[in-house]
């Protein structure tokens, strides 16, 4: 069980931004926001590398649970092997602690942990950016209702850890959504 938990954290530090800068002899750190995720990736390099950066990041997220399940842990155990996974991804060692904002990988863990949790989620997601047309904000609720739900089936509270990192590790985006959709309504 610790050794599973070791690996992914360790197998979250593994970036693909990072890596598909390094194939593109470009160091994404240094770059627009900075960031090692999909979104910068893509906005520097295009929409392959975006693409690239999302599934690598996902399917890291997603192979943790899938191990978890072969060994027949419980889904609490499991749940911590995501959130570490998650975890190595915006803290990684080997990078002085500065990695992505965690949600291609937190996508990758929630699909396969409790892919109904998920459809809740997505499905959340689509009513809020129909309503208010800002994909962080959308993103802020429905990750919130996800949190609310992992709590009230206790297996799963490892990930409300996990999406309370990914929304500190977003601060600034929610910020400033809040402000611009502030600003229009005022002005």
């Amino acid at each position: 069980m610790f050794l599973y938990w070791f690996i992914s954290y360790i197998i979250g530090t593994f970036l693909t931004a990072w890596w598909v800068g390094k194939w593109k002899k470009t160091d994404l750190r240094k770059i627009r926001s900075g960031n090692l995720g999909a979104r910068n990736a893509g906005a520097v390099l295009g929409k392959a590398a975006f693409v690239m950066t999302f599934l690598g990041d996902a399917l890291k997220g997603a192979l943790i649970i899938v191990v978890g399940n072969y060994y027949n842990f419980s889904v609490e155990i499991i749940a911590i092997g995501g959130l570490l996974t998650i975890m190595g991804h915006l803290f990684p060692f080997w990078l002085k602690f500065k990695g992505g904002k965690g949600i291609a990988t937190f996508i990758g863990v929630s699909i396969v942990l409790s892919p109904v949790l998920f459809g809740i989620m997505a499905g959340c997601f689509i009513v809020f950016i129909a309503l208010s047309r800002s994909a962080t904000l959308s993103m802020m609720l429905a990750f919130s209702i996800y949190a609310i739900l992992c709590l009230v089936n206790l297996s799963f509270w490892p990930l409300s850890f996990a999406i309370l990192l990914i929304l500190v590790r977003h601060r600034f985006d929610i910020a400033e959504s809040w402000k611009k959709r502030w600003w229009k309504k005022s002005v």
